[in-house]
């Protein structure tokens, strides 16, 4: 088994080390349900989706720009980011009198470049919870996507709006969005190149949701990483034969 799995430990302490003469590297550190906070080589700190779910602990973080990808209650406390006046704020979706439609946009901020895919949170193109946007962060030469909750398979046209993926943050814990087998066949349709961060799934404190089990299922041991912390530095250059899922550990004590 270590044989076998040595290859890949390789590659992953090469892309999870940094040094001061590493270079670019970029710090993804993930704090419960679909909340990341993103730190560029450059500084710039993107937090999504900021939730305030007392199970995960409080959390106060500074942000530089802070991305909402619908309005549920668990992915909009603004709240805990403690500079939220400095901080650009932007809403995956907007209102047009009465509805809520996607907020389609292609912009840069400061080393970042930034777009939202409409995407829905059910099967039923939001008949029964709405819509949600996904962002697409373009930062050290990596493209990351976000896909909020995600409640259905990608469309073709859904498809190349996201275009290529290095990093892939996916929901997996069912209830309100696609669950592990339905998360299964949305890596095969987006092929993502380097990392799979699973989010929104149930943990030993969060039990609202299903866990990871059912995602986990059926993938490859060796391409399975459980981390020790909530904290996964990716380096543009680490190139797997698979993608490595990682399983960020939410406590960031």
């Amino acid at each position: 088994m270590m044989r076998y799995l040595t290859p890949l430990l390789a590659g992953l302490l090469a892309a999870a080390t940094a040094t001061a003469a590493d270079g670019k590297k970029l710090t993804i550190r993930w704090h419960g349900q679909s909340m990341f906070e993103i730190i560029t080589s450059a500084g710039t700190r993107i937090v999504t989706d900021p939730h305030a779910i007392e199970v995960f602990g409080r959390k106060s973080l500074r942000a530089d720009l802070v991305l909402i990808s619908h309005r549920h209650t668990d992915h909009t406390q603004l709240g805990v980011i403690e500079n939220v006046r400095e901080a650009k704020i932007i809403h995956g979706l907007k209102a047009e009198g009465r509805r809520l439609d996607w907020n389609l946009l292609d912009e840069k901020f400061k080393d970042v470049r930034l777009r939202t895919v409409g995407l829905y949170h059910d099967s039923l193109f939001g008949m029964e919870r709405g819509k949600v946007a996904a962002f697409i962060i373009e930062a050290d030469g990596l493209r990351i996507v976000h896909l909020g909750d995600l409640g259905h398979l990608l469309t073709e046209e859904q498809l190349k709006r996201i275009g290529p993926v290095d990093v892939l943050m996916i929901p997996i814990g069912g209830v309100y969005t696609i669950n592990g087998s339905e998360a299964r066949e949305v890596v095969k349709q987006i092929k993502p190149r380097k990392y799979i961060l699973p989010m929104h799934y149930g943990t030993k404190v969060y039990e609202d949701l299903l866990p990871a089990d059912e995602f986990l299922d059926e993938q490859k041991k060796e391409n399975i990483r459980h981390a020790p912390t909530n904290q996964l530095l990716v380096d543009p250059d680490f190139k797997p034969a698979e993608p490595v899922i990682v399983l960020l550990y939410w406590d960031n004590k």
